[in-house]
């Protein structure tokens, strides 16, 4: 949802000839636009008690705080009858919704002990470990950024990531409050207290804690400089790549290609503060509400049965790891309200598994 408020014109009094007809339209107007404010408020007393309740469960300690936090993945937890399971997962890519924060959290601390900074290029995201860095496409104008996880959230309307203010403002959806977004895991970063370039993922020398996900590297011998003997290196093969640990969260999404680049891609941090977002070509996609993926296709069939009496309903079939599963969705939805308007109804209905995918 937009965050900013608007101005509400108020209208100008009429005289005293105004008849009833007149004025009864007036105050059904106000009382709409009452009944939305009173809705957008409420959403945002829900992400931000979220967020509060995540953060009180495992305060960080002052020397967590002196020293740029910590790194951390946590324990699954609930908000709102919803399960969040964290995890390190280096084939996390999703699409869906995207928001953004910024005052009400500004200078106050984040899940892993970090400071937020509105005017950093930082994000909330609620299960993947802190700090990491992952890529964010808006996929409405192309513009792509990479950005620190250090926050847990969001946790309204099925949102996929919460961007700081100035990240939504370099991805271009800051004024709209929402957008269409793919979120690609890159690898963990360095606390914040580190100094010194920043890795994307891996490099020659690994100084980040040991619960960190590890992943294989490739490495081959250069050629010398002119004037100095140089030796033989040996090839270190890259290990394979580790599955996702839930292959059932993993085919909501149709597999897609990893962010080219990422491997040993360096990432200073006046890179990080003050990148120019890419752009590539714009691809909307359309709005989804995902209630489930099943391996049989009579389960799935009789769940979109269930749900078709809140949109339409279809059953798409997606390999994951050579097995196939079946996805039943709502939709597609033309605005973003209609969808949440959906998915919280879908959570009533029992799926609280249910979530909004752009596809």
């Amino acid at each position: 949802m937009n965050r900013r408020r608007h101005a509400i014109p108020c209208s100008n009094r009429g005289g005293r000839g105004d008849s009833r007809a007149t004025w009864q339209p007036r105050v059904l107007a106000s009382v709409v636009i009452l009944l939305g404010l009173s809705a957008c408020a409420e959403a945002t007393l829900l992400n931000y008690s979220a967020k509060s309740v995540v953060r009180s469960g495992e305060p960080p300690s002052q020397q967590a705080i002196a020293k740029g936090g910590i790194y951390k993945v946590g324990n699954p937890y609930q908000i709102n009858g919803v399960w969040y399971y964290p995890k390190e997962d280096p084939n996390y890519d999703e699409t869906g919704i995207g928001s953004w924060y910024g005052e009400q959290f500004h200078g106050k601390a984040t899940a892993n002990g970090e400071i937020f900074d509105m005017n950093e290029v930082t994000a909330a995201h609620p299960t993947l470990p802190m700090p990491s860095l992952v890529r964010v496409t808006n996929l409405e104008n192309g513009r792509t950024i990479v950005v620190r996880v250090n926050d847990r959230g969001p946790y309204a309307n099925g949102r996929v990531i919460d961007l700081s203010r100035r990240s939504a403002q370099l991805v271009g959806y800051e004024r709209q409050g929402t957008a269409k977004v793919r979120v690609q895991y890159i690898g963990p970063a360095p606390l914040a207290g580190d100094t010194g370039t920043q890795m994307a993922m891996r490099s020659g020398v690994d100084e980040r804690p040991s619960a960190a996900p590890r992943g294989g590297v490739s490495a081959e011998a250069l050629p010398p400089p002119p004037g100095v003997r140089g030796r033989s290196g040996d090839v270190v093969r890259p290990a394979p790549s580790q599955p996702s640990a839930m292959e059932v969260l993993a085919a909501q999404n149709a597999q897609s290609p990893q962010p080219t680049g990422a491997p040993g891609e360096l990432i200073t941090k006046a890179e990080l503060s003050h990148q120019t977002p890419q752009v590539g070509p714009a691809r909307g996609g359309q709005i989804y509400v995902q209630v489930g993926a099943f391996t049989l296709h009579e389960n799935a069939h009789k769940l979109a049965a269930q749900m078709s009496l809140l949109g339409p309903s279809n059953v798409s079939s997606t390999f994951v790891n050579r097995q196939e599963f079946f996805r039943v969705r709502l939709g597609p939805f033309n605005q973003v309200t209609q969808a949440d308007q959906v998915l919280q109804q879908a959570i009533n209905n029992g799926q609280t598994n249910a979530r909004i995918v752009v596809e």
